[in-house]
């Protein structure tokens, strides 16, 4: 194989990629925008919801309970009328509407069990499940507080000091930001390399590498080093300037450990790329085996729910994966600050995996070619 032959090959499917404004588009999409939005967006407890309170009692109890509902859970409640309700849900303006009935307090010294109706808009759906259970407790809470006249304390036979490492404030965007990173660079580097390797057959261009004095061997790695350089310029970027600068995200670990990781991990991916792009047959058929494999991908690997509440068998299975293995190295790395010692099995695993993904993917290559 000639390193001249691989790194020019390499350089033209970087100045290809230079004149394709969709994947340029998808690239810094996927490498800020997407990655910036998730987090933001990866909270499922409840904040900001719109509530909207119906006050027909106009008693010291009903005010109590109004001004109970405060940031960040809700906005600032809403003092409506029960004409005004049916109509704010409809147009979704309002999340949840309480409804304090007439002579409400009333009933309440009197010894009755008066009833309070809470309407929720069940089309939000992370906010309607975890929402009922807060309006419940806050309005319990101050009901009881009014009747015992003051503000009681619950005793536990045990205190439990609770300590939480590497994300103090529990604060799930900070585990989205780094997740969608690892994501991005799975799925930039399978369809950079997939469609870098179609388009030279839609295009013709492929004959015409045939008729060159260049292997298979480096036109595959050619197409395997450029995209992987790009992706990995691209995640480094995404990590310094978006995680850490946008989203304020503390890394502990080396981020240059992270990007050697990443480098073994994009051998692997763009590997598979090149077997994929050898499978479809054309652009839409990439589209579809890129949902049949990066779903699974994403989903089992560690990124959306921990590996240790999958069954056994599914936990043996995505061993095989690569994306499992880096998302193992990465937050170790970036949540809790690991160094080579800790983290080299995944790093072999990483490079095992993306040998036999090599060689495999060259060896469909060479038949794709013939």
């Amino acid at each position: 194989m000639s390193m001249a032959n691989v790194l020019k090959l390499g350089i033209k499917e970087l100045r290809r990629l230079m004149r394709d404004p969709v994947l340029l588009v998808l690239i810094v999409y996927a490498f800020s925008l997407a990655i910036y939005t998730a987090a933001k967006a990866m909270p499922e407890t409840l904040n900001q919801a719109a509530i909207a309170i119906v006050d027909e009692d106009q008693s010291p109890v009903s005010s109590r309970i109004i001004t109970a509902f405060y940031p960040p859970y809700f906005v600032p409640p809403h003092l409506i009328t029960a004409q005004e309700m049916d109509s704010r849900l409809d147009a979704g303006t309002d999340t949840f509407a309480l409804n304090i009935p007439p002579d409400f307090q009333r009933d309440l010294l009197a010894g009755r069990v008066p009833t309070i109706q809470l309407n929720v808009d069940a089309t939000r759906m992370s906010q309607a499940f975890s929402g009922g259970g807060y309006v419940q407790s806050i309005v319990t809470s101050e009901i009881s507080e009014f009747l015992d006249r003051h503000r009681s304390q619950a005793t536990v036979p045990v205190a439990l000091n609770l300590r939480a490492r590497f994300n103090q404030e529990l604060n799930k965007g900070w585990f989205g930001a780094i997740s969608n990173v690892i994501s991005s660079v799975t799925m930039l580097s399978i369809i950079l390399t997939g469609a870098a390797l179609i388009r030279e057959r839609e295009h013709g261009t492929i004959e015409h590498l045939l008729v060159m004095p260049v292997t298979p061997t480096e036109i595959m790695v050619s197409k395997i080093w450029s995209m992987a350089l790009v992706v990995l310029l691209a995640s480094g970027f995404a990590l310094v300037f978006v995680v850490k600068g946008a989203l304020a995200v503390p890394v502990q670990g080396s981020i240059l450990l992270f990007l050697a990781g990443a480098a073994l991990h994009l051998f692997a991916t763009t590997s598979l790329g090149i077997f994929l792009a050898t499978v479809a047959g054309s652009m839409p058929q990439f589209g579809l085996l890129l949902m049949l494999v990066l779903l699974p991908l994403q989903v089992l690997s560690g990124g959306v729910t921990p590996r240790e509440s999958m069954p056994e068998v599914i936990q043996t299975i995505m061993l095989a994966a690569p994306n499992t293995h880096f998302m193992m190295l990465s937050q170790s790395i970036l949540f809790r600050g690991a160094g080579l010692g800790v983290v080299w099995p995944q790093f072999l695993a990483l490079f095992l995996i993306g040998l036999v993904l090599f060689r495999f993917s060259l060896h469909r290559f060479r038949s794709f070619l013939r």
